[in-house]
């Protein structure tokens, strides 16, 4: 076990390390990035692959994904060289018409005329305009999202039917809420989005109680509604927990909610995920209807670990299946060839009498990482440069259907501050070494979704909004105090597939400025 320590410890600006080998034993490209000023550009990450693809990889898709990751990181990464060029207009003539021009040539969007028109009096607010356009670069690209469909639409009946055909009907994944798991779903797992039921926590460690209210919902809508299937059929509802772990740095860069402590998280997601199980038990006399499954998520190569159940369900934290592995033994394979030796090594894994829905499940979970894996090696040399924490805005509620990218966005699930404060709280610990540390402010995105087929759900949304708001600025008063800290309020019909809407900001102007 590795040993126990501060999992802020190496939040704040740090001395550069050496890196260790790299897993395919190729001396390190660079050094470990410590956390950065966000928004500072980063050297481009050579686009060269290590070798050819392996044979269940699609080289298609992921350069489909890298394009659209580039595009967006890219968008938020050029904020601050932005503003540094602005700043040192201030105190030219037609500062604020120069300016304008400046963000809306290399922006894309305008500057708020109210923070420009103060300029001349005192010295421009820099924090107040990075928040800005941290905002305005999130809302462009929500509305991208899903305008665009850049992962490849809301829906895929070809995957649901699949996946009830291995014995499942819904697929409910907590990862860790770190912001190295964003893209754990669309990327790592290449699963389509709409088909999963996301919610982070810290430590992945998902709140139980409202798990089992979901459970209840789910279970109900199949005995009125036959939705996703009827009631009677034999398919359970599938938990997964993702942990993660640094496979280059495992004693600095793994979960700070665990103290990069990798069995730690392991048995704590182990853990919830049993007290899941044993809640529904307990309440409804069977758990049956429920499949548990662990996974571990390498935050370095986005190589997955599957600690495979056994026959009886039971999950052994001492062994998994890793993808890597997996990877090297079937590189050399023709693809069916490759399929069925997956499928073998789940069963072997398993130790005998697995069920085949699993088996193909889990199989299909490898193959899609596969291709993650090759993404990597393609475009990152095999790892990430940005091993630590590199996100741009903390995400803080409930929703964010359209995020999905590494190190992009910090999640907070919570419904109110108290509850979610020790998640609230490690985000803002890592934003002080990000941003605050460097003078500029922590953007936090708050979210709440509603269904406009409810009766006053949007109203309870922009309430709940609001309230969360004030309690942020409330529990984190100083550093609001200093415009270190700065929210934006968003609500979005759940009910329909479009961009959120956006209710204001701390940054709105004053009352008297806006008439």
């Amino acid at each position: 076990m590795l040993a126990r320590r501060d999992p802020y410890q190496s939040l704040g600006p740090t001395a550069p390390r050496r890196r260790p080998p790299r897993p395919d034993g190729r001396t390190p490209v660079g050094q470990p990035s410590s956390p950065g000023l966000v928004g500072t550009p980063r050297p481009q990450d050579p686009v060269a692959a290590t070798g050819p693809l392996h044979p269940l990889a699609n080289g298609e898709r992921n350069q489909q994904l890298r394009t659209y990751d580039s595009q967006v990181k890219g968008s938020f990464d050029k904020i601050v060289e932005v503003l540094k060029r602005i700043s040192a207009l201030q105190h030219e003539p037609d500062f604020e018409q120069k300016a304008q021009t400046l963000a809306l040539d290399e922006l894309g969007f305008p500057l708020p005329e109210h923070i420009l028109a103060r300029a001349w009096v005192t010295q421009l607010d820099m924090r107040s305009l990075f928040a800005w356009c941290v905002f305005e670069t999130y809302k462009r690209t929500s509305a991208a999202f899903f305008t665009n469909d850049p992962l490849g639409g809301p829906e895929d009946p070809a995957f649901d039917a699949f996946f009830m055909d291995c014995g499942f009907h819904l697929l409910d994944v907590s990862p860790c809420a770190d912001g190295r798991l964003a893209h754990a779903i669309s990327y790592a797992l290449r699963l389509p989005f709409s088909s999963v039921r996301r919610r982070p926590y810290a430590g992945a460690m998902f709140d139980v109680e409202r798990t089992v209210t979901r459970w209840i919902k789910t279970e109900h809508r199949r005995h009125r509604e036959g939705v996703p299937n009827q009631a009677h059929e034999d398919t359970r509802y599938l938990k997964v927990v993702v942990y993660h772990f640094s496979s280059l740095d495992p004693h600095h860069q793994g979960c700070a909610a665990h103290g990069s402590d990798d069995t730690l998280a392991a048995r704590s997601g182990l853990n919830r995920l049993h007290d899941f199980r044993q809640a529904v038990e307990n309440s409804f006399c069977c758990g049956a209807s429920v499949t548990l499954l662990l996974l571990g998520l390498d935050t370095d190569t986005d190589a997955i670990r599957i600690h495979v159940p056994t026959a009886d369900g039971a999950t052994n934290l001492n062994r998994w299946l890793d993808a890597r592995e997996v990877y090297s033994q079937t590189a050399a394979m023709n693809p069916e060839a490759a399929r069925a030796a997956i499928g073998e090594r789940v069963r072997q894994e398993a130790g005998g009498g697995i069920e085949e829905g699993m088996v193909r499940f889990i199989s299909h979970l490898l193959e899609n990482n596969i291709s993650q894996i090759d993404f990597v090696r393609q475009f990152h040399h095999g790892a990430y440069r940005d091993a630590g924490h590199a996100e741009r805005f903390i995400g803080v509620g409930i929703g964010f259907k359209e995020i999905h990218l590494r190190n992009l966005t910090y999640f907070a699930h919570m419904e109110t501050v108290e509850e979610g404060a020790a998640d609230l709280d490690v985000g803002i610990k890592i934003f002080k070494g990000l941003n605050i540390s460097r003078g500029l402010p922590a953007p936090v995105v708050i979210r709440y979704d509603f269904h406009s087929s409810v009766p006053g759900s949007r109203e309870r949304a922009v309430r709940s909004c609001e309230r969360i708001a004030a309690a942020v600025h409330g529990r984190y008063r100083d550093l609001s105090r200093q415009g270190l800290l700065h929210t934006l309020l968003t609500v979005r019909d759940g009910d329909h597939h479009k961009p959120p809407e956006v209710l204001g900001s701390s940054l709105e102007p004053p009352a008297e400025e806006g008439h």
